[in-house]
């Protein structure tokens, strides 16, 4: 098999051609006097610039140390955004950040932010004698960038000489006055960070730096007693709920009789508003036959008057001769007639004086 390999090995050998390398063509830049000359100019313009100019970013602070002549020492003045003249070697411009910095104390470092300065997790005892573990952002800023200088240090020395050695001896001092329950009680919690808020002011305020804000992202008990907390903030829970369920119980007790008595009072408003509805109608119904009965008697009595005026006219002047003519009308209708024509009671009707003493005619002014 070894031979076979080593044939094998020697044929391939045989077959592939040796590797050569491409020959690169030679190129040949020939630069004119003037360009070479614009090189150099641009190389001195460039390393001028770096060691005679340095840019103060918007972001930062810039103080001037000066190391030579009259007013050497660290200069008062504040250099803002922009580029500034330093002569090197006797002149050195120092950047300090300008914007809000994060302190983060926490045990999980890869929770924080990613630019914030990490360290260890504040370790607080509490005032009944129990230990816990607090994250806390605290969010500060440089106030005084000559301060910081002069009294802390250039660079980052105003975490490391600043901040931090001042952050957790302040929280120990604040929340450290909290009991193992109290640190679930916001509004208590929140009283002590703003006390060590202000107390870590109050130790850096000569020094140039200002916290704006202390936070407590989380806290751990010891498993033990955070067991105990949960259990016994759960008998508490659940105390709560009994008597918020004996609350509610009176609560609805109460509102089912308000309804009770607003229903029962609805209906006696219904009723009397029946009643008063009913004794309405009647005082209309009666007020109706009332004057029903005043317009007939007064058309009785019209009517009385009329046949009485009319009885009267009647027996009036003329009245006699009304008669006649209405006996007249009735003679209308008949065709034939026969009365006698002779004797007492013979009926002569050419003879109108004997008509109209027949009918009981008076003549006119007669009576």
């Amino acid at each position: 098999m070894a031979e076979k390999a080593e044939e094998v090995h020697e044929a391939s050998q045989k077959v592939k051609p040796p590797f050569r390398m491409p020959k690169i063509p030679k190129v040949h830049l020939q630069l004119s006097r003037g360009v070479k000359g614009l090189i150099v100019v641009l190389a001195g313009i460039l390393l001028a610039y770096n060691l005679l100019f340095v840019y103060v970013e918007p972001n930062e602070f810039g103080i001037k140390v000066v190391r030579m002549g009259i007013n050497r020492g660290v200069q008062q003045e504040v250099h803002t955004a922009g580029l500034h003249l330093i002569i090197p070697g006797i002149q050195q411009m120092h950047r300090l950040p300008r914007d809000i910095q994060v302190l983060e104390l926490t045990a999980f470092p890869k929770t924080a932010a990613a630019t914030a300065r990490k360290d260890r997790v504040a370790h607080i005892q509490t005032s009944d004698g129990f230990f816990v573990d607090v994250d806390v952002s605290i969010l500060y800023r440089i106030e005084d960038p000559y301060l910081v200088f002069t009294k802390i240090g250039p660079g980052y020395l105003f975490e490391d000489n600043g901040i931090i050695p001042k952050a957790e001896p302040a929280l120990k001092e604040t929340l450290g006055k909290l009991t193992t329950e109290d640190f679930y009680n916001s509004p208590k919690r929140v009283k002590q960070v703003q006390e060590a808020r202000d107390l870590l002011n109050q130790e850096l305020a000569s020094k140039g730096i200002r916290v704006e804000h202390v936070l407590v992202r989380y806290f751990r008990y010891s498993q033990e007693i955070q067991k105990n907390i949960e259990e016994k903030k759960l008998k508490d829970q659940l105390v709560f709920t009994n008597q918020a369920a004996g609350r509610a119980a009176r609560e609805e007790a109460e509102l089912k009789k308000i309804v009770q008595e607003g229903r029962v009072a609805v209906d006696v408003e219904l009723e009397q508003g029946q009643a008063y509805v009913t004794r309405k109608i009647a005082e209309k119904d009666l007020y109706v036959r009332t004057k029903k009965a005043d317009a007939d008697l007064l058309v009785k009595l019209a009517e009385a008057e009329k046949v009485r005026l009319k009885n009267e006219a009647l027996k009036g002047i003329g009245s006699e001769r009304m008669v006649g003519l209405k006996m007249a009308d009735v003679y209308k209708g008949l065709d034939l007639i026969v009365l006698p024509s002779d004797g007492q009671a013979g009926v002569n009707p050419l003879d109108l004086d004997n008509a109209l003493k027949l009918f009981d005619v008076r003549k006119g002014g007669d009576r």
